[in-house]
């Protein structure tokens, strides 16, 4: 079992079938609603956020918990930072 199976999501971004920039986008909306500390499972299709959730995170002083691919899917665990 991996550690992302053993993590427990305070919510979940599903942004499949959306390209660049909506995924980021749609990001930056969903983190704003959640309380700092919170992890947020993110789920993408569109490759080009394995460039651009990464530097979202570190721009904002989010951490980046882990992040995997598998037949095209993206996923990422984002935990918000500490208000």
């Amino acid at each position: 079992m991996t550690q992302s199976a053993e993590m427990t999501v305070d919510a979940v971004l599903d942004a499949s079938g959306l390209n660049c920039p909506e995924p980021v986008m749609m990001l930056h909306n969903k983190v704003r609603d959640l309380a700092g500390g919170a992890l947020l499972k993110v789920i993408a299709t569109d490759p080009s956020t394995q460039r651009d959730i990464p530097k979202f995170c570190i721009f904002l002083g989010h951490d980046l918990v882990e992040q995997q691919e598998a037949a095209g899917t993206y996923l990422y665990w984002i935990r918000k930072k500490s208000e």
